[in-house]
């Protein structure tokens, strides 16, 4: 596995950063028009969540960098965690039908080798 951790280490993940979230009902959202505005339940301050594959890795916050925003981060989870969180998301599905979700950094990084992930 030593030889393709170069591989490995080339992928490219999406990174999702979160402001907020707010549970809405349908019409709500079927009454936004250019110029609305969506009020989050989260303070002004609060640190912001960096996601990969909807888990939290990270958490910081926002920054201004000429004229883009970008995220300085206070808190990340380790390396093994931050692997952990590129492979399948966690179910009851695979459990009743005898399978494991539990998957190793090295059998994540086989699998996105082998383009399973």
């Amino acid at each position: 596995m030593g030889s393709n951790i170069s591989s490995i280490l080339r992928i490219e993940v999406p990174l999702v950063v979160v402001l907020g979230e707010r549970t809405m009902e349908m019409h709500a959202v079927r009454q936004w028009v250019p110029g609305s505005i969506l009020e989050l339940p989260i303070n002004a301050e609060s640190d912001l969540e960096v996601r990969i594959n909807n888990r939290r890795i990270a958490s910081g916050s926002a920054v201004k960098i000429g004229e883009n925003f970008g995220v300085r981060f206070t808190t990340t989870l380790g390396q093994t965690e931050r692997i952990e969180a590129l492979g399948p998301a966690q179910s009851s599905d695979s459990d009743a039908m005898g399978g494991s979700d539990e998957m190793t950094p090295d059998e994540i990084a086989e699998a996105m080798l082998a383009g399973q992930l």
